[in-house]
């Protein structure tokens, strides 16, 4: 039995996202991809909130963005967050496309470590909570 770590969502870019070139400005894909990284763990139910409650924070250690081609005003973007990685880190790929047409914009992933809010210590290992919230075997 497979377990579904993955969510979407959809948005579009408003006026204020624009650069002076009248496209999205590269940097608020970040934007993007927090928006739908928060709506994917809120669906295990272990968003932001969540994991400080538990005695983590999970700071992003890793970023990349590869842009295939540019958004514009308005164009309904679908995002796609799955988690690919839960053992050591939580990895999570992303993908960019148009909402109508399918067409990839912007491949991306990030990485987050588990770090405890007690000790502010990083765990080499991630915490129980976050396989239990998954729905996942722990090791």
């Amino acid at each position: 039995m497979s377990i579904d770590l993955a969510h979407e969502i959809e948005l579009s870019p408003t006026f204020h996202d624009l650069d002076p070139m009248n496209i999205v400005w590269h940097g608020n894909y970040v934007k993007y991809l927090e928006i739908a990284r928060c709506a994917l763990l809120s669906r295990f139910d272990y968003d932001y909130p969540q994991m400080y409650a538990s005695g983590f924070v999970w700071p992003i250690v890793d970023m990349r963005l590869k842009y295939v081609k540019s958004a514009v005003f308005n164009q309904r973007l679908r995002i796609r967050a799955e988690i690919v990685e839960w053992e050591n880190r939580l990895k999570i790929e992303y993908l960019i496309s148009d909402a109508d047409t399918g067409q990839r914009l912007n491949k991306a992933y990030t990485i987050q470590v588990a770090v405890c809010t007690e000790s502010q210590e990083m765990q080499y290992l991630c915490p129980p909570v976050l396989w239990e919230r998954l729905g996942v075997p722990t090791p």
